[in-house]
Order: C-alpha cells, then structure tokens, then sequence
C-alpha cells in the first residue's frame, strides 16, 4: 500500500507542473492511473529532424615545412608545402521550411564542404545544396529537393525563463536520433569565446557531439534554439549545453536565403558593459544596460542624437542586460533597418530610433615605403 500511495503521489505532482496544453499519452499502471508522456509530441516533431553527412577538402601545410632552415635545405619555394585532405564528419538539421526544402544547421558542421547528404528519420537521404552559412553566428541554411517533409513550428526563445522543461533531438555520435531532455539552466550566455555573436541559451538536456545543428524544443514541440557546443572538460558531457537561440538563428537564416550571406551594419557606437564602478561614477542604482563610451561623429548614432555616457537599457522592446546584447541586436540588423533604442540619460528615459547604416569598406593598406 505504501508503494502505491508514493506512485499516485509522484503522478500527482507531474501533472502539477505540467505545462498548459501538455499532452499526455495515457498509459495503464498497475495502479490503473495515467503518467504523462512526450511521446505524442514526439511522434509529429522527430521526422523534422535530419541527419547530415558532409565531406569534405582541408588544406593543410606540413609542420616541418614551417621551418625556414627545412625549407631552404630542401629548397622547397615560398607558398609551397601544403597538402590536401579528405574529411568526412556529421551533424544533426532541422527542417524549418517543408514546402521549399530549407534546414538549419551549425555553419561548423558543413565547414569545408564538398558534398553534404542529408538523412531524414525514414531513412530517405537527399543531396543538399548550402545556402549560405554565417560562422560569426555558427549558421547555416542547406535546401534539399523533396516532398512531404515535416517541419518543426518556430517557437519564441525571448518567452524562455530559467526552469523551462526543453528537449533536444539530434544524432550523438552517429548512433541514429535521440531524444534528451532537460531545463533551460541559464539566458543570455555570452563571452564564452565559442562564436562572434553569442546570446547562447544554456541547458542540461544531453548535448554531445554530432548534436550540433540539432532542434531544442519546448514541451509543446516548437523550435526555441539550435544546439551548438558543450562545455566538456573531461571530453564528454557535464551537464553544460549551449543552443544559439531561434530568434537570432531566423534571422540569420533570413539573410543567407536572400543574399547568401549576412550583411552586417553599424550604428557607429562604442560600448561598454555598466560596472558598478560605472554605475556609481553615473550616479544610477541601475545594475544592467550598455554604456556609450564613444560616438563617432557624422555617424547614425550621432545624427539620432546619442551622447556618450548615455546608458542604452532597452532595445526593440527587449531589456538590455550588458553590451554584449546590444551588440547582437545591432550587429544582427539588416542595413535600413530602424532600431529603437531607450537610453537612461542623467535619470530620465529617452527614446532614440537609430538607423542601422552599411559598414564602411575597409581602408587599403600602405604599402611599406623603400
């Protein structure tokens, strides 16, 4: 009788916590009640999951070539020495589009590819072209030519609070598709080194390799991140995955179907995170946002009327946490783009709508004088 007061006990409390609109796959129990099951969501997002196959060419140069005493025993010329190398890995995609073929995937998985076969869950395997792929943002966009493909429904990574039950679907080490699940243990993870534009949703959901470019789901089967990297320490995973969110992911995915690349702007700012220090020597009880520390005259930013010391605390609507964040939001704009700032400036609120402009070209190098 104890056993099955602690079953019916255990039941109760999942279906507690169990999200609105969650679906529940009745299965009988000795205690003739029900437990709750990700089965049924499963059964419609998996097949929006791919396996990827790339192979590919890397060149690469002999370590004893880069000795210039080798070089000049072996006469071997300037420019020479290289060799070339077949290379073959595999990742996981995500179909996003089913009536024009599109996948997401990591731009690191299809890095220096020379043919790219994808594999749907019905063991169906289709040549893929690639799109486009942004390594700043470790994206990209592969398009195969097929029917009756499923798609897996975009979700909303900016809804995602700490806590958040998440599932990841992908291909670890080759072993066919699988399913971990987790909680999202943290938002907004930035300066990890791992990519240029980081904004990372961070969970505990098993992520290993061959992962990369899987879907990160919520409990009601929409797309919230790509899995992208692990923190392993020991070579294996701890617990600590990290997923590029979809908002950001959509929008880069964007770009590369219409340009086959990111076009990046500039609003012609520096920025800096608001330290306490900063945040005393401004005299504001604020404890996030990103503070101007320059602004280039002529510039968008200095025609919208920003001022250095002005302290950027919302962008788009979105809360600004740290500098990192408003760097992603500018950085990942489309030229032409309005972006619509609130600046804390001496203790009052501002708007300020900036225009994102094109880079300017990179300056010609001078040449040495002689």
């Amino acid at each position: 009788m104890k056993q099955v007061y602690s079953a019916l006990a255990l039941m109760s409390a999942v279906a507690a916590f169990a999200p609105a609109g969650f679906a529940a796959a009745p299965v009988p129990e000795f205690t003739g009640g029900v437990v709750p099951s990700l089965a049924p969501m499963l059964t419609n997002i998996t097949p929006g999951v791919v396996n990827i196959a790339v192979k590919g060419r890397v060149r690469e140069q002999n370590p004893l070539l880069q000795d210039p005493f080798f070089r000049r025993f072996f006469n071997v010329p300037q420019g020479q020495g290289y060799e070339e190398r077949e290379t073959q890995a595999t990742g996981s995609g995500v179909i996003v589009d089913a009536a024009r073929g599109y996948i997401l995937t990591n731009a690191h998985v299809v890095e220096n590819e020379t043919s790219i076969t994808v594999t749907t869950k019905d063991n169906h395997k289709y040549p893929a072209k690639l799109i486009g792929r942004d390594a700043d943002t470790d994206v990209a966009v592969l398009k195969i030519d097929a029917s009756h493909l499923t798609a897996v429904p975009f979700g909303d990574a900016d809804k995602l609070q700490v806590g958040d039950f998440v599932v990841a679907i992908g291909n670890p080490f080759g072993l066919g598709q699988t399913v971990t699940s987790g909680i999202v243990s943290a938002l907004g993870r930035s300066g990890l080194g791992i990519e240029g534009y980081e904004d990372f949703i961070q969970t505990d959901a098993s992520i290993n390799p061959g992962n990369s470019g899987g879907a990160l789901v919520d409990l009601r089967g929409n797309l919230v991140g790509i899995n992208t990297a692990i923190l392993a320490p020991g070579g294996g995973n701890v617990g600590i995955g990290f997923a590029v969110p979809i908002n950001m992911a959509r929008r880069v995915m964007d770009q590369l179907i219409q340009y086959g690349e990111v076009k990046r702007g500039r609003i012609g700012v520096g920025i800096q995170d608001l330290t306490p220090d900063l945040a005393q020597a401004m005299n504001t009880t604020r404890t996030g946002g990103a503070v101007i520390s320059r602004v280039e005259p002529g510039s968008a930013a200095d025609r919208a009327g920003l001022k250095s010391g002005d302290l950027v605390v919302a962008v788009n609507g979105v809360t600004v946490r740290d500098s990192a964040q408003l760097r992603n939001a500018i950085g990942l704009s489309r030229i032409g783009d309005e972006v619509k700032l609130v600046v804390d400036r001496g203790g009052g609120e501002h708007p300020v709508n900036v225009r994102v402009e094109a880079a300017p070209p990179p300056a010609p190098k001078k040449l040495p004088e002689r």
